[in-house]
């Protein structure tokens, strides 16, 4: 056994694959889902179901109020979507300072459990134009945890890994199925339906059907229409 883990579990596909490469490596998951006032709040149901299936140790929730802060078309209703295609630059569903957010709380549960690993699912080439997603921010925040932590202090520093930093979607895609993680299952989409649906039209839902269509794999995400 490889030790306990935290994973950072947001209920979408790459977060999943994280979660089920975490555990070929044969470390007991804990993994944490956070409740940020997302309006894709059907991704949370999808957390719970995937940790179940996929052989997490524990599954935690944490409430965080990050609509109060605003700023992110993921957290504030009066700002539009954009649903036209992926355009350069940092879109408006950056959520600012989350992936520092969940990966400090990820810490303080590392802490706790004893582990010395954090997992995340961030990804730096098919993805949204996020600053927090790339391999020098893991590096970063990894070597601030190992300054700011009694573990570290004491002799049990802690790694950030991102294993899918540098791959495609379609590898992505490749991999999930590779370590049997059904896409079906997960919730990509920045506005699901209740029943968590796809919209099929944001720009999650189009990097996810190009990742598809490049894996030249069956896109078996559940759309509204």
């Amino acid at each position: 056994m490889a030790g306990a883990a935290v994973v950072l579990l947001s209920g979408g596909l790459d977060s999943a694959t994280t979660l089920a490469w975490a555990r070929r490596e044969g470390h007991a998951c804990h993994c944490l889902s956070v409740d940020y006032g997302q309006r894709h709040r059907a991704e949370l149901d999808a957390a719970a179901r995937i940790a179940v299936k996929l052989g997490a140790a524990a599954h935690k929730v944490i409430k965080l109020d990050l609509a109060a802060i605003g700023g992110s078309a993921l957290t504030d209703a009066s700002i539009q979507l954009p649903t036209g295609g992926v355009q350069p630059g940092i879109p408006v569903t950056y959520v600012p300072a989350r992936n520092t957010i969940l990966l400090s709380l990820a810490l303080g549960w590392a802490e706790v459990v004893g582990a010395r690993h954090i997992f995340v699912g961030a990804n730096a080439v098919d993805y949204s134009g996020y600053p927090d997603c790339r391999p020098e921010y893991l590096r970063a925040f990894q070597s601030m945890a190992n300054l700011a932590t009694k573990a570290a202090i004491e002799g049990r520093g802690i790694e950030v890994c991102g294993p899918l930093v540098a791959m495609s979607k379609a590898d992505i895609i490749r991999l999930a199925i590779e370590l049997g993680v059904d896409p079906s299952t997960t919730v990509t989409c920045y506005q699901p339906d209740a029943a968590g649906r796809a919209c099929g039209v944001c720009d999650a839902c189009r990097l996810r059907k190009d990742g598809f269509a490049a894996a030249g794999i069956a896109d078996t995400t559940r759309y509204a229409q």
